[in-house]
């Protein structure tokens, strides 16, 4: 496993295991965490290197953090592995509600201190709540009595909003975004040399934008292949954050043995390999063009805008389109559909908005169902008129044969 150092003396696996799409089972309607298989994935982990742990209040319905305390802060040396969690501005506006779920989360995760811990998802407007609301100054004040040991962000938000986070506390880290597809797309590239600018460590998130870069088409992957032909999709997408001298920890979010495996595999070659020639570089640019996912929309499947209140499911909806965007799939698509049912379907959209301000990537949601809705629509229209055109010629051929 290849770690880097942080400035404050922390060695991290460059690979970090992020709780939040560990695999599940579907019970009554609900999907909980498998126990089973994401404790053996926890073990299999700590077995192979990886030390940074990174789950968060929201995630899995709120149960990551305690599965993460019963299957890893129970049964390890506490010294031997790094723990993140973060706090959830959007639900806290006072250091006394921020004491008391702060005091939940060390319950959740069974232990006494957290190793990192982040503002989550700040933008512009969310710095000034934490500000106003003394809630920086609250987790400052936690720093210094030894509760949390490294503050940091996490980021969703414009260059400009960046700017002012960077300036309103010397951070011990900073988490971005950052992606071989969103580092010019989102400009998530100038975010990367902002933070290093400001000798604040990088912490990766969404190095596969949600799983999208980890299955290109087949085109795509067939120029990878020919270069690296035992080398997975996911690992280009590694090795191309791999050579950025500034990031500390690049998270995934693990949901099958398979993937860890792979990626462990990918995190233990030699770190002069963790990298890309500049031959790769432009074989990677060519499989991007390729596979068309600029097309797409950037959802990352976070389902922080979950759940609709009039049922849709956004995330699969999203999800469904842009396979089909990238794929060409027409009925491929049309099946993942009905697998998503009826109900749940983007055409039941009644633009409430009350997804959009929750969407870390600032997705027009009601806009894209819209869209979605519309291009559905004319795709089903389409099927139509040609089983009306088959039934059709099987008519006139029958009325043929019976003249």
């Amino acid at each position: 496993m290849i770690y880097r150092e942080m400035p404050t003396g922390e060695k991290l696996s460059l690979l970090g295991f992020g709780i939040m799409r560990l695999p599940v089972i579907e019970r009554n309607g609900v999907e909980d965490i498998d126990q089973a298989a994401s404790t053996q994935m926890i073990d299999y982990a700590l077995k192979h290197g990886v030390n940074y742990f990174d789950t968060a209040w929201p995630y899995h319905e709120g149960e990551s953090e305690s599965f993460l305390g019963t299957a890893l802060v129970d049964r390890y040396d506490r010294d031997s592995f790094y723990l993140a969690t973060k706090l959830p501005v959007w639900e806290i506006d006072s250091p006394v509600q921020a004491d008391a779920l702060f005091a939940k989360q060390l319950a959740k995760l069974r232990t006494d201190y957290i190793d990192f811990y982040l503002m989550h998802a700040l933008d512009g407007e969310r710095l000034d709540h934490i500000l106003e609301n003394g809630l920086l100054q609250w987790a400052i004040d936690l720093q210094k009595a030894g509760a949390i040991k490294r503050l940091g962000f996490s980021f969703h938000g414009t260059l400009d909003e960046l700017e002012r986070i960077i300036a309103a506390h010397s951070w011990d880290f900073g988490q971005l975004q950052l992606n071989y597809l969103d580092w010019e797309l989102q400009k998530a590239g100038q975010a990367y040399q902002m933070l290093t600018d400001a000798n604040t460590p990088v912490i990766v998130m969404e190095p596969m934008r949600g799983g999208r870069l980890a299955e290109l088409t087949p085109a795509a992957t067939e120029i990878l292949t020919d270069i690296h032909p035992d080398r997975s999709t996911a690992s280009w997408g590694f090795r191309y954050l791999g050579g950025l001298k500034n990031v500390v920890c690049i998270l995934s979010g693990m949901t099958a043995m398979d993937q860890l495996e792979d990626n462990v595999a990918t995190f233990s070659m030699a770190e002069s390999d963790l990298s890309l020639s500049e031959h790769e570089g432009i074989v990677l640019d060519a499989a991007l063009k390729t596979s068309n996912l600029a097309a797409a929309i950037p959802c990352t499947d976070c389902k922080y805008c979950m759940p609709c209140m009039y049922g849709i499911d956004i995330a699969r909806v999203f999800g469904a389109y842009n396979q089909y965007k990238v794929s060409g799939a027409a009925f491929a698509y049309k099946m993942g559909l009905k697998a998503i049912g009826e109900r749940a379907q983007a055409k039941f959209c009644i633009d409430c908005r009350m997804c959009t301000p929750k969407c870390p990537q600032r997705i027009d949601i009601p806009a894209k169902l819209s869209m979605i809705a519309k291009e559905t629509a004319e795709l089903l229209s389409v099927d139509e008129m040609r089983a009306e055109r088959a039934e059709l010629i099987v008519q006139r051929e029958q009325q043929s044969k019976d003249t």
